[in-house]
């Protein structure tokens, strides 16, 4: 691999890529992110505004004589709500991912990509999607509860040895705060092994725990690179969803302004901006991947392979040498 190569292996070299595969499919890709990342990153600013705002008129879909009869509490409201919008982004996540990375994976090729084609790839890839992210947040729970029990044990073992640990204490917080840090460098260094592994289900239709493992050994020399892309991307797009989402909730309770046209304004062009950057995210990981699968030796094999189908095998040629095709990257 050349200088030249090495320069384009960071973070800016895979935006500046990404940006040019959704700049030569503008209009397909602004297809899919107006079906799907458009209403995800609209409902994930306005879903805070709108369940304190159920909330406050004492909104309720079952009558409250019947809610005694239930195991849901007082108002089962507060459950239904959160479990429809959680359903609901899953869902949405779910197809943009398959989409996009998809018709991404065809437009580094510079092959044609099509809206159904896009969409009839959901068909093949939807469940091994739902299956890698049930075993990814089934592991990050595990992990999550194994330092809550490792902090309580810790937290128990020095008070059998005498050091006073209320609740409200400075060593408390100190060593909840010692571990929450350690917990969310774990939860990083996972999240950048496991960054190219929904582009891993996708592409070449695996799944469960086996894009998470692929995932990490393609990784392996361009950590850093994934590092800078999942803070990149994750930091720019938390500030916003999160900015925005609160401060809409703070002007409603101030002033019970939610229908305003500035209100609905912010909304919609914070929701336009938290859209371009997801979708930019789902594409730089598909280039991500192909820099990923071209550092490890694995690409050049599949460039040839796209090729092949431009010769023409001839009857005379069967006893001849085979040819031989050298990709060189400049």
């Amino acid at each position: 691999m050349s200088a030249n190569t090495h320069n384009t292996l960071n973070l800016w070299g895979v935006l500046s890529e990404s940006k040019r595969i959704i700049n030569v499919h503008s209009r397909h890709f602004l297809a899919l992110s107006v079906l799907f990342l458009l209403p995800l990153s609209f409902s994930l600013i306005t879903y805070p505004t709108l369940q304190t705002s159920l909330f406050q008129s004492g909104f309720t879909i079952f009558p409250p004589e019947n809610t005694h009869l239930s195991a849901f509490p007082d108002n089962p409201t507060r459950i239904l709500i959160p479990l429809v919008f959680t359903i609901f982004a899953v869902l949405l996540s779910v197809l943009a991912i398959a989409t996009i990375t998809y018709s991404t994976f065809h437009g580094f090729y510079g092959r044609p990509v099509k809206l159904v084609s896009s969409i009839k790839s959901v068909l093949f890839s939807f469940f091994p999607i739902i299956s890698t992210l049930f075993i990814s947040n089934a592991i990050v729970g595990f992990i999550t509860i194994f330092f809550a029990f490792f902090l309580v044990f810790v937290v128990k073992g020095l008070e059998f040895l005498g050091l006073e640990m209320g609740y409200d204490s400075y060593y408390f917080m100190g060593l909840v705060i010692c571990f929450g840090l350690v917990l969310v460098l774990v939860l990083i260094w996972l999240q950048v092994n496991w960054s190219l592994a929904y582009v891993i289900v996708v592409v070449e239709s695996k799944w469960g725990y086996e894009p998470l493992k692929r995932s990490g050994y393609l990784v392996k020399g361009m950590k850093l690179v994934a590092l800078s892309i999942v803070l990149f991307f994750g930091v720019l797009i938390s500030l916003l969803v999160v900015g925005c989402s609160s401060f809409l909730v703070t002007l409603g309770e101030a002033s019970g302004r939610w229908t305003s046209f500035g209100v609905i304004f912010q909304m919609v062009v914070s929701s336009g901006f938290a859209t371009l950057l997801m979708l930019q995210s789902l594409a730089a990981n598909v280039v991500l991947y192909m820099y990923c699968k071209a550092y490890r030796g694995e690409l050049a094999f599949e460039i040839a392979e796209e090729f092949a189908s431009e010769y023409v095998c001839l009857p005379f040629d069967n006893e001849k040498v085979p040819h031989l095709v050298c990709v060189v990257q400049d």
